[in-house]
C-alpha cells in the first residue's frame, strides 16, 4: 500500500532536496580545485584571433621575421627602443633573470624584442642591444610602415615624444606579450606581476 502520510512524504522530499544540494556542492568544490590546482585558460578569453599573425620584421642581418618564422616556440614579445632609459632595460633583464630562474626550461621559449624607434636602430644596433642581457634574445626591427604594421598586429602603443634640441624620446606599451607555439596570444605580463606569478605564466607558456 502506498505511503499517503502527508508529513512522511514531506520529509522524503526534503532529503531528496538536501541530496540534491549536497551532489551540487560537491560538484562545485570539485570545479574549484580544478581550476587551482589547472589555472585558468591558456589564451586570453575573447581576444581576437589576429593578434600578432600579420607582421614583416626584420632581424639584425636583414633576414625578415615574419608570424610564420615564429610559430613552433612559444615567445615573449616586448617593443620598446634602445635608448630607453628605464622601462626597456629593465623589462629585458627581468625576462633574461626568469629566463635563467627556470633552468633548462627557460630554453623553451624565446624572448623577443622590437625596436620601435627606425629613426635611430637600425637592425644590427637592435643586435648588439640585446645581446647586453646575457641571454638570448631576439631583436627585430624595420622600416616605420613595418613597424607601425607589427604594433597595430600586437595592439602595442608607441608615440615619439619631441624634446629640447631636436632629440625625442618614444613613449609606448610596457607589457610583455605571451604567444603560444601556435602563434596565438597566450597572456600578458606586466612590472606589476610578481617573480612567482610571472614564472607561472611562462610556465604555462611552454606546458
Amino acid at each position: 500500500m502506498a505511503d499517503t502520510d502527508p508529513r512522511r512524504l514531506a520529509r522524503i522530499r526534503l532529503w531528496l532536496w538536501l541530496l540534491v544540494a549536497l551532489a551540487a556542492l560537491g560538484l562545485g568544490i570539485l570545479l574549484a580545485l580544478r581550476f587551482v590546482t589547472q589555472g585558468p585558460p591558456q589564451v586570453i578569453a575573447g581576444a581576437p584571433a589576429d593578434v600578432g599573425q600579420h607582421f614583416s620584421l626584420v632581424d639584425r642581418d636583414g633576414k625578415p621575421v615574419t608570424a610564420q618564422t615564429l610559430k613552433g616556440t612559444p615567445y615573449a614579445i616586448f617593443f620598446g627602443f634602445t635608448r630607453c632609459p628605464d622601462i626597456c632595460p629593465t623589462t629585458l633583464s627581468r625576462m633574461a633573470h626568469l629566463r635563467k630562474a627556470m633552468g633548462a626550461d627557460g630554453d623553451k621559449f624565446r624572448i623577443v624584442f622590437v625596436s620601435v624607434d627606425s629613426g635611430h636602430d637600425k637592425p644590427a644596433d637592435v643586435g648588439a642591444y640585446v645581446d647586453l642581457f646575457g641571454t638570448p634574445i631576439l631583436g627585430l626591427t624595420g622600416s616605420p610602415t613595418q613597424i607601425a604594421d607589427a604594433a597595430k598586429s600586437f595592439r602595442v602603443f608607441y608615440q615619439k615624444i619631441p624634446l629640447e634640441g631636436g632629440d625625442y624620446t618614444i613613449d609606448h606599451s610596457a607589457f610583455v606579450i605571451l604567444m603560444d607555439r601556435d602563434g596565438r596570444l597566450q597572456s600578458l605580463l606586466s612590472d606589476q606581476d610578481s617573480e612567482d606569478a610571472a614564472l607561472a605564466e611562462l610556465r604555462r607558456l611552454i606546458a
